[in-house]
């Protein structure tokens, strides 16, 4: 072959190494491919969307209370005359005519002075705490996710750098073994280096434990095994002050939104227990149909108001405002624990940078010193164990260094979910979401079953139906 042919030949092979490559790489699942993964599969987050639904039939459950009641009921009885027969009564001991009575009866409260109103105020409350306590759950298996991933990432790094240590310290030691068999070097020599890679082996073991249990982790939060990971990402967009950090929280982080709806509806429920005073006006409307004695309706038409109920209105009353007091300081507590949440983030992310630029100048000093030892030894200058030592320093700062990022990457997204921004949406993830509201919507006006056109829609998206 001539270099006019070889030539085209290699660039061709070039790029199809290159191609391959590409295509490698593109097959490695990246961070934002895990996260999507954690959302789709995640029990808790499904767990979670049933309480939010349980929580807006409560809303419907509410509402049906000053809707009327109707009921049938059927009453059969017949008598026994004990009486002995007399010229008076023909009784003796014979079973009477069988009796019957059909009955159609409709119950309503009609008027309740607002405490109704309330009952489905408090549960509306309640359903949006629920919904940000959900978002919050959101966040949890995100963060969750990111820290699976990184755990994953570093370990595997710390499997592989142990053991190119585990060859490093096999090659010095045959070194030593040769150079001993040609009496350069003592028995002590040839101990040493066989002590390092005994430890280093104990260290390998090590590192693969944790991988396997980092790879156990990563199956429990994202579904499957990693194969191929992605280099962790640069850092979002993050905010240049805790300062600006604490604002957003406060203003954003689902635990604060909880928090004052639970307070919202704290409130209201001090105002049901002071309605419980308050009289009832109530109808009934029945059509009977006795037997032989033709139909028959009422109407009827009652008001009624506690004068005395032994002290449990009293007692239902101090309980509400105890409610409230607890709604009221459990916000307060929210408040400071976000903030601490938000120093604590930050603080992090400027440890681990730190650590990591330390790492770096470590890590370039001992691997120069690491190569003027090996070269020194080699001219007799320096011991077996010196190589070692130099060689064991170095690893141990690219492990360092390993963890610091991972910790980085972690902290990161640790500071977006004390902020409340830590969602698929925020993220931009590009997947679709559950809706909170679409079940809420189909069933807030309770509906007579289950079978309304738009709470068949809602129950096929989410695959209950």
């Amino acid at each position: 072959m001539t270099r006019r042919q070889f030539k085209p030949l290699l660039l061709a092979t070039v790029a199809g190494l290159g191609l391959l490559a590409g295509s490698l790489s593109a097959s490695a699942e990246t961070l934002a491919d895990a996260l999507v993964s954690a959302y789709k599969v995640s029990h808790l987050l499904e767990q979670n969307r049933a309480t939010l639904r349980a929580a807006d039939e409560d809303v419907a459950t509410a509402v049906s209370a000053l809707r009327p009641v109707a009921k049938w009921g059927a009453e059969f009885s017949r008598s026994r005359c004990n009486m002995p027969s007399t010229f008076l009564t023909s009784c003796d001991g014979h079973w009477d005519e069988l009796s019957a009575t059909m009955a159609l009866t409709l119950d309503w409260t009609l008027f309740d002075f607002g405490r109704n109103r309330l009952t489905v105020d408090i549960q509306k409350e309640t359903v949006l705490a629920t919904r940000a306590a959900l978002l919050s759950t959101e966040q949890d298996v995100l963060l969750s996710a990111v820290k699976a991933y990184a755990d994953a990432k570093a370990t595997a790094e710390q499997v592989a750098i142990t053991e190119n240590s585990v060859r490093v310290i096999s090659e010095q030691l045959k070194a030593a073994q040769d150079r001993f068999d040609v009496g350069e070097v003592t028995k002590t020599d040839v101990s040493q280096a066989e002590a390092s890679l005994a430890g280093a082996r104990a260290s390998l073991a090590a590192a693969q434990g944790e991988y396997k249990a980092a790879r156990e982790a990563y199956k429990a939060v994202i579904g499957h095994y990693p194969e191929r990971l992605s280099r962790l990402p640069k850092a979002p967009k993050l905010p240049k002050t805790t300062a600006e950090a604490n604002a957003t929280a406060l203003r954003l982080h689902p635990v604060i939104k909880q928090a004052q709806h639970l307070v919202s509806a704290a409130d209201l429920g001090v105002e049901l227990a002071f309605a419980q005073h308050l009289p009832t006006v109530t109808g009934e409307a029945q059509l009977a149909d006795p037997k032989d004695t033709g139909r028959k309706s009422t109407l009827t038409l009652s008001i009624g108001q506690p004068i005395y109920s032994g002290g449990a209105i009293a007692s239902a009353n101090r309980k509400a405002v105890a409610n409230r007091d607890k709604a009221r300081a459990g916000l307060s507590q929210a408040g400071v624990e976000v903030a601490q949440a938000v120093a604590n983030a930050f603080a992090g992310i400027d440890v681990y940078r730190a650590q990591i630029n330390a790492y770096d100048q470590q890590i370039q000093a001992a691997d120069l010193a690491y190569q003027g030892v090996r070269e020194e030894a080699t001219l007799g200058a320096r011991t077996t164990l010196d190589v070692l030592n130099a060689e064991q320093d170095l690893l141990d700062a690219k492990a360092s260094r390993i963890s610091a990022e991972a910790s980085l990457q972690v902290a990161y997204y640790q500071l977006l979910s004390a902020m409340g921004l830590l969602t698929v949406e925020n993220l931009k993830l590009g997947i679709p979401t559950y809706d909170p509201a679409a079940y809420y919507n189909a069933v807030q006006n309770a509906p007579l079953s289950d079978q309304g056109k738009a709470l068949d829609r809602v129950l096929r998206a989410i695959g209950k139906n």
